[in-house]
């Protein structure tokens, strides 16, 4: 199996010529060329940031469920809001939070405030290990450092209007801060 953020050495670009060849076969379609792009990047950025968390015993969603624990004051959440704030679906938050107790990252208890709820809370361990794959993953800029500050503002404005459109969030009204 080929590491996918390893370049293929092809003399051509394999997404310009299925855009040159669809284009031919159904007309132009640029969505085409920017979606297979889009994909083709994730599958790059998930494998370098996945090489980096690795070592840590972390898939980057269990990276994720551990920083968004760090932002938390108390250091903990309940299953449900770690679910709605990853954008995840329930089944997977329990997964996550099951490889992560396993690990000793985290911990959890029941959630005083809800007789049926769950609180993940992330242990002295959790906390050093997030520290230091935020560190290795900085150092990289989260596989991006093939762009400046200012181009990755671009993608991410370029691609807020698509998660609007998906539900992710409302726009907030203009000149309003979230």
């Amino acid at each position: 199996m080929w590491d996918v953020a390893k370049p293929l050495a092809l003399d051509f670009d394999p997404i310009a010529r299925a855009d040159e060849l669809w284009t031919r076969r159904w007309g132009q379609v640029p969505a085409m060329a920017a979606i297979t792009s889009v994909m083709r990047a994730h599958q790059i950025l998930l494998a370098r940031v996945d090489a980096v968390v690795k070592p840590y015993g972390l898939t980057f969603a269990r990276y994720e469920a551990l920083v968004l624990l760090t932002f938390s004051r108390t250091g903990e959440l309940s299953l449900s809001k770690i679910g709605e704030r990853l954008m995840v679906h329930p089944t997977s938050v329990t997964n996550t939070v099951d490889r992560l107790e396993k690990a000793g990252l985290v911990s959890r208890r029941p959630n005083p405030l809800d007789g049926r709820g769950v609180l993940a809370a992330i242990t002295p361990r959790g906390r050093e290990v997030v520290e230091q794959a935020t560190r290795e993953l900085m150092a990289i800029e989260f596989g991006l450092e093939s762009y400046d500050d200012e181009q990755c503002r671009q993608v991410f404005d370029l691609l807020r209007p698509l998660r609007v459109t998906a539900g992710d969030f409302s726009e907030a009204p203009a000149g309003t801060v979230p």
